[in-house]
């Protein structure tokens, strides 16, 4: 689909972004947008526009390989635990093993320090409690 210059609508761009989004993110992205449209509807708009239809649509780096590095992102910013929450369910949706999730965050922490390491790996505790992941094995 194509507006009249051969770009894409703002719409079809959205529904594009919807698409992307619910084969990465499923119901935790869903969650995270409905609860812009009352406060931000625009927000909401880019947010799958934009970061989904745009960015992650691209097709040079796998879903897998940007799921790690949005993880990695995420925890240098810090503050980030619910956009974490929802990535790290991402992150098993496009492949990503727990195991190698754990690993991500920690090698994080070289970076990103050790506070945010721990904030990050707690939330991943958080979501592969909720999915039955746990206990990960340990590996030295």
């Amino acid at each position: 689909m194509t507006g009249k210059h051969g770009a894409m609508t703002r719409e079809e761009r959205y529904e594009q972004g919807l698409k992307v989004m619910r084969q990465i993110d499923g119901q935790a992205g869903e969650k995270i947008i409905k609860s812009l449209r009352d406060i931000s509807p625009e927000l909401e708009h880019q947010a799958v526009a934009w970061a989904f239809g745009d960015m992650y649509a691209r097709p040079t780096l796998p879903p897998r390989d940007r799921q790690l590095l949005t993880l990695g992102m995420l925890t240098a910013l810090g503050g980030c635990e619910a956009e974490l929450e929802m990535h790290v369910n991402a992150a098993l949706t496009v492949g990503l093993s727990p195991e190698e999730i754990v690993e991500a965050l920690l090698h994080s922490a070289v970076y990103c320090g050790m506070p945010r390491a721990l904030n990050a790996t707690f939330v991943a505790k958080k979501v592969l409690a909720e999915q039955g992941l746990l206990p990960i094995s340990a590996d030295d």
